[in-house]
């Protein structure tokens, strides 16, 4: 078998190269992009505090497959397998209601990187950075769906204290991994019939984040990043945090701003807002998930729309600007597969984009030549990428094609089915 990888990743080589593709070159930057692996896919959202249905958040997990995670210890334990799996060296996502507290009530303001200490230990042994999200949802002071919005100043003051307490936990993290997180803030606030007064809310959200970014951050520690959304179950009809204006906020204030796969209409392309906004913010995050429908949140597959986007970051040089993440959650399979299938969609996803002679599309653009454009367009999809794949996968000892799913039922069996 390793040799007949060999030897089609020899033919593809000639093939591209025959177009002025180096496979090599795409195969070493590939190797260098991280992803975020989200830990919510691992147990449901359902996080290590006693609440654990979904309340005042927009989020709904559907399906009952065996083998949820109970614990961090087990999270953590899927989570490698996961990666083991997985090509390269990559990022792990936390939400802050992942915290081990001890079993104590610890409250979501008081939170500090103590009770993320495991992780940080964990992360290091494993040599995995670390991005972290405040959790607005799953909380008695969210049963509204009302977070840094909310008229309610007390309500309101609590959610700001408990981003404040997130930004110097994000900042632990960075600090102890040598690599900066990623603390991104994304709210459920929003309404489910026409509001009457669209302004005052968003007024109270700016109000509440100038107080969150008040103190300046070291860069090389964290990166803050806001979050819009379209809508959401129970807020039809209006969200606060639109993607007007987090990215007013964004270039206003010089946070990152986070574009999530989800988060728009469904004849939006994600893609095409890339370069824009580029253009004017420093750095994106990218939560990479795929809506049907709807912000359903189902797996990552490689479909036209991961290409797309993966093919914008690459045309834009963007790679060093953007910090991509996944974001899903189905019950509906195998946790550890989910994960799996994911992250490799979106490693292909790059891999393809790599391997595009994108000055020789650019000059028959340039040229007016518009039917040469969509030509080779068009023959790049029949191109030998799985055969780059494929070394790739046996250059980082991982299983090839779907022979990483006997692992993933080995461990099903071991271990999932047992819970």
């Amino acid at each position: 078998m390793a040799a007949a990888i060999e030897q089609a990743y020899q033919i593809a080589r000639e093939r591209y190269a025959a177009i002025g593709v180096n496979t090599d070159v795409a195969l070493a930057t590939l190797q260098a992009i991280p992803i975020s692996l989200h830990c919510w896919q691992g147990d449901d959202v359902s996080g290590f505090e006693a609440e654990s249905e979904l309340t005042g958040s927009g989020l709904q997990v559907t399906g009952g497959y065996p083998g949820r995670a109970r614990t961090p210890q087990e999270l953590r334990m899927d989570i490698e397998m996961a990666l083991h799996l997985i090509p390269g060296k990559h990022r792990v996502n936390l939400h802050a209601n992942y915290a081990e507290t001890g079993g104590k009530r610890v409250e979501r303001d008081e939170l500090t990187a103590e009770h993320f200490s495991n992780w940080i230990t964990w992360a290091s042994e494993h040599e995995l950075g670390l991005d972290f999200n405040s959790t607005f949802f799953n909380h008695p002071k969210a049963a509204e769906g009302i977070t840094l919005s909310h008229h309610d100043d007390s309500i309101r003051q609590f959610w700001v204290r408990h981003a404040i307490a997130c930004r110097e936990i994000g900042e632990a993290m960075g600090r102890a991994l040598g690599s900066p997180c990623v603390v991104n803030v994304w709210i459920p606030d929003g309404s489910k019939d026409i509001p009457a007064d669209r302004r005052a809310p968003r007024e109270r959200l700016r109000a509440s984040l100038d107080a969150i970014f008040a103190e300046k951050k070291d860069k090389r520690f964290i990166l803050d990043a806001v979050e819009s959304k379209l809508f959401g179950i129970g807020s039809e009809s209006y969200v606060v945090g639109s993607h007007e204006f987090y990215l007013a906020y964004a270039l206003q204030h010089g946070t990152l701003l986070t574009l999530d796969a989800g988060h728009f209409h469904p004849t939006e392309s994600l893609a095409d807002k890339i370069s824009s906004v580029l253009l004017f913010v420093e750095e994106l995050l990218l939560h990479v998930s795929r809506g049907i429908r709807w912000d359903s949140d189902h797996v990552v597959i490689l479909t036209d729309e991961l290409r797309a986007l993966a093919e914008e970051l690459v045309r834009c040089e963007a790679l060093n600007r953007v910090h991509i993440g996944l974001d899903y959650f189905d019950a509906s399979i195998n946790r550890v597969a989910a994960w799996v299938i994911g992250m490799r969609a979106m490693q292909k996803a790059l891999l393809i984009a790599l391997l595009e002679p994108h000055m020789q599309l650019i000059d028959l653009e340039e040229q007016g030549d518009f039917s040469g454009r969509l030509a080779t367009m068009e023959e790049l999809k029949t191109m030998p990428y799985a055969a780059v794949w494929d070394f790739f996968c046996t250059q980082m000892n991982v299983p090839i094609g779907a022979a990483w799913l006997d692992d993933v039922r080995v461990y099903e069996r071991g271990v999932l089915a047992k819970r």
